[in-house]
């Protein structure tokens, strides 16, 4: 019954979302005018091609990231300037679920690449993610994993973020002390350097003659 109630709500969406106007019908609707062919039909092919490029074509990953970011974004959209809150948070639990997911991803991608149809799978459950049912995948993982670990950390997440801001606002601040305090003293002067140049400028006048005028000058002979 479940199964039956999914593919009858995915039905139901994909004909909803063939009768919106935008640039998918659109353009579905140039090639049924030019081809005779009806746009569920088109579509139907598109998704079946598309089936069939994330199993053996090349670049599949970025096809299958492309699926679960381009349809999630444009309704996320069109949930920020809809009136309602409710696909507010529907969208909002889809990408925190796509978060985690990624950050999963990201360490274990290496391993499940060389899993025969991973991309195939990966789309699936996207699509699962996203689905236009009350228990997609997005509500069920948040509601059974991500929240539940939320909650039972959530005081040392926020500890933790709190620490951190503290210590880089307070490291910016010492930066900024320091920068203002070397502009307004300006270059520093070697007093080494300028000692030694000192007793190499008497040492080099010793053997010279002195000048009458200004006896604390040294006076070339040449002069």
């Amino acid at each position: 019954m479940g199964l039956l109630s999914f593919l009858s709500a995915a039905k139901e969406r994909a004909e909803r979302f063939l009768n919106e106007k935008n640039i998918v019908t659109d353009f579905l609707g140039k090639v049924e005018e030019k081809t005779g062919v009806k746009k569920k039909i088109l579509a139907a092919g598109a998704v079946s091609v598309t089936g069939f490029y994330l199993v053996y074509g090349y670049g599949a990953s970025l096809l299958c990231n492309l699926i679960g970011f381009v349809y999630p974004a444009y309704y996320s959209v069109k949930a920020i300037e809809s009136p309602g809150k409710e696909d507010d948070t529907k969208w909002l639990t889809y990408w925190v679920v796509y978060g985690v997911f990624s950050l999963g991803e990201f360490f274990s991608d290496i391993f499940l690449y060389w899993f025969p149809f991973y991309y195939a799978f990966k789309c699936l459950f996207l699509l699962w993610c996203m689905a236009p049912v009350a228990w997609n995948g997005s509500r069920v993982l948040y509601d059974r994993v991500v929240r539940p670990v939320f909650l039972r950390h959530e005081a040392a997440v926020d500890n933790m973020v709190s620490d951190l801001s503290g210590k880089a606002m307070s490291a910016a601040e010492n930066l900024t002390r320091e920068v203002g305090r070397e502009t307004v003293r300006g270059p520093t002067v070697d007093k080494t350097g300028l000692a030694s140049a000192a007793k190499q400028t008497t040492f080099t006048c010793s053997w010279l003659p002195q000048n009458p005028i200004h006896p604390a000058l040294c006076s070339h002979p040449n002069r």
